[in-house]
């Protein structure tokens, strides 16, 4: 069984901290515990919103993933530490991870009291309609006289606290296998999306800043990649790099590849950014997702890969109309795989449309008939707004899924 274990203290020295690496290492033939700091955690300002930054989306897929939550709180003028309560307003915002998750309370001060009127209140909170967590009654566990309950091994000393601290961990495995069969089936949901690249793949270039402009350029001193009149062979085909480069930037369409680590790697255009249909720049090679958008977007972007990721889609499409009436510009994002049928990331291309229905129309002869606008694919009868089915935006302000800048004609 997997659990989390959240440091309810952002302090340097925490006994909280020491109490949950105890119950990590003492009971881990009953469980897999990973242990959760809220040392960068944002202070909670809803006017600020940072529901989709690093440290919270973080934990948000920790809790997820995990079967069960143990919060180690302290006291603090007989509540719990601003830095907790902050977390959890995040986790109450706009997500809500808690939702329906055993939750077990622990925590150690330094008086004979141990946290009680913490707990309490925390109890309290996790209770609230916007966390809606499920909170294991009774088995309090307070380690008071903190102090003096470790010994230089940071090992709890008292026999008998060890054994009533293990009965509650247990009751809480039993607790989490109750809640389990108590909650309705639901609908498998798919892995949180890494938008940070935090893992590695077989390819990942390890010991280099993604975020670094000139990735790249270390990246390929790093791995010895050729260059220039050095050939390749390819599956079908034997080029150059330099002729390699030459058929891909003359491709009637911008290419953009995602690797299955979320990190972008490629794209094809030489032109400066703003005369390209989605603007890239080189700085922006190496980059993790989450980097090349604004966080308000991430939601989005994580759901368009999910359908990618999982085989729901082989490729999503959206015209963005934001670029005049002159273009019909489409951008697909296809789904890549290895020989062996594995998910690889995302072949992002961007081209307009209208030349090549242009061009169909003169060579048949035909014409465009119907209800339907030909450019902006709204009814001619009535919306004149439609929502955009990546950004739930409207389309005047259409987003990109790669790179969410707002795209402009």
């Amino acid at each position: 069984m997997k659990l989390v274990g959240i440091v309810g203290s952002n302090a340097d020295k925490s006994y909280n901290r020491l109490l949950l690496q105890f119950i990590k290492r003492q009971f881990n033939q009953l469980f897999e515990l990973d242990i959760v700091e809220i040392t960068d955690v944002p202070l909670f300002n809803q006017s600020n919103d940072q529901t989709n930054s690093e440290p919270i989306q973080r934990i948000k897929n920790k809790i997820l993933q995990a079967d069960g939550v143990i919060i180690a709180t302290p006291e603090h003028n007989h509540t719990i530490p601003a830095g907790l309560k902050s977390l959890l307003e995040w986790l109450s915002f706009n997500i809500h991870p808690l939702e329906n998750k055993p939750v077990m309370i622990v925590g150690a001060s330094y008086f004979s009291q141990g946290s009680s009127r913490a707990q309490l209140h925390l109890r309290q909170i996790l209770d609230a309609p916007v966390v809606n967590a499920i909170v294991m009654p009774g088995n309090e566990f307070l380690l008071g006289n903190v102090k003096e309950a470790f010994d230089e091994n940071e090992n709890l000393k008292d026999q008998g606290t060890v054994d009533f601290l293990e009965s509650c961990l247990k009751k809480f495995l039993r607790f989490i296998q109750v809640v389990s069969v108590l909650e309705e089936p639901k609908k498998a949901q798919p892995e949180p999306e890494d938008l940070y690249a935090t893992g590695k793949i077989d390819t990942t270039v390890e010991g280099v800043d993604m975020y670094a402009d000139d990735w790249l350029e270390q990246a390929a001193e790093k791995v010895n990649a050729v260059e220039g009149d050095t050939y390749v062979k390819l599956d079908r085909g034997l080029l150059t790099v330099d002729q390699l480069n030459m058929f891909l930037a003359s491709m009637p369409l911008e290419l953009t590849y995602a690797d299955n680590n979320n990190q972008f790697l490629y794209y094809n255009r030489t032109m400066p950014a703003e005369e390209m249909l989605a603007s890239r720049t080189p700085g922006q090679v190496g980059n993790p997702l989450a980097k090349c958008h604004p966080e308000s977007k991430h939601n989005n972007v994580s759901w368009v890969i999910q359908q990618l990721r999982s085989g729901a889609m082989d490729v999503f499409r959206v015209n963005v109309p934001t670029h005049g009436p002159d273009k019909y510009v489409v951008h697909n994002y296809q789904a890549m795989h290895d020989k062996d049928g594995n998910y690889a990331g995302i072949n992002e291309y961007i081209l307009d449309l209208q030349p090549v229905i242009d061009w169909y129309l003169e060579q048949t002869g035909q014409k465009l008939v119907g209800d339907v606008d030909a450019v902006s694919s709204a009814t001619k009868k009535g919306a004149n707004e439609e929502v955009d089915a990546v950004s739930s935006a409207t389309k005047k302000d259409t987003v990109d899924a790669v790179s969410s800048a707002s795209i402009k004609g």
